[in-house]
């Protein structure tokens, strides 16, 4: 009986550890992030059509290399 409830406690903890892996929440402060990342990259876009070479490629790194991964990241 007590090696049945020690495998059943196991397997239990190892589904909850599962779902808590699943279990994925964005708050407002990584929609915070994303958004401004979102922003970041389409002024990025906008000022690389216009035919900007210096500000627009920071934009576009800022946005894509800081912003997302933050907005992702971040708890």
């Amino acid at each position: 009986m007590a090696k049945k409830d020690r495998k059943a406690k196991k397997e239990k903890k190892k589904e909850k550890k599962q779902q808590v892996l699943v279990d994925v929440k964005f708050k407002r402060k990584n929609l915070l992030f994303f958004g401004i990342g979102l922003i970041l990259i389409v002024a990025g876009f906008i000022l690389l059509a216009v035919g900007d070479i210096v500000i627009a490629p920071i934009l576009l790194v800022v946005g894509y290399l800081v912003f997302f991964p933050l907005g992702i990241l971040l708890k």
